[in-house]
């Protein structure tokens, strides 16, 4: 269910959320799950979104911006002003599929790197939107992806963990001045 919180899609010169980047401490802590879905929320919403687009990510979790919250945005359209993002607050996976899917990501808190990721082709979720109403939502293709990913990051883990190729994933992050130290293989 696409959100009703309205923010223009543009880029801003001066985000209001600050962006962290691999091997800062607060992108590997786990986030609390949200208890009340208020005002002060959907604002949050709007300041992740305003961050995103300025950026341009398709989407974006409150831990990459120091908020240790279940909640997450996404816009696989961001050049499309009539296409809603979608809000997922405390998102829970009901089900993925067996079929896996190899497919490159890349990360607003690893900038201009890409690499392959497996991760199951379809994915099921339940969560609330910015109204706090429960909604379950089926994805798959690059929506399915980027959910995925973001539910990822409110569990401490970033894309890169779950590269295979160690090789390539080391050159990559020190072409870019990132330390391979920082990623934590996920077995």
């Amino acid at each position: 269910m696409p959100s009703e919180i309205a923010v223009e899609k543009k880029k801003l010169k001066n985000p209001p959320l600050e962006l962290h980047y691999l091997g800062d401490r607060v992108l590997r802590q786990a986030a609390k799950r949200i208890s009340k879905v208020d005002d002060e929320l959907r604002q949050m919403v709007r300041e992740m979104l305003q961050t995103m687009y300025s950026k341009d990510g398709i989407g974006l979790a409150a831990p990459q911006v120091g908020i240790h919250k279940q909640l997450i945005v996404i816009d696989l359209e961001p050049e499309n002003a009539a296409n809603p993002p979608l809000v997922l607050i405390n998102p829970t996976i009901k089900q993925v599929s067996r079929d896996i899917s190899v497919a490159e990501e890349g990360c607003l808190s690893i900038p201009n790197v890409y690499l392959d990721v497996k991760r199951p082709e379809v994915v099921e979720i339940a969560y609330k939107d910015e109204y706090g109403r429960p909604r379950t939502l089926k994805a798959n293709d690059l929506l399915g992806r980027c959910i995925q990913h973001e539910m990822d990051h409110l569990n401490g883990v970033v894309f890169v963990d779950r590269v295979e190729n160690s090789l390539t994933l080391a050159q990559e992050l020190s072409k870019n001045g990132f330390s391979y130290q920082a990623v934590k293989p996920i077995a």
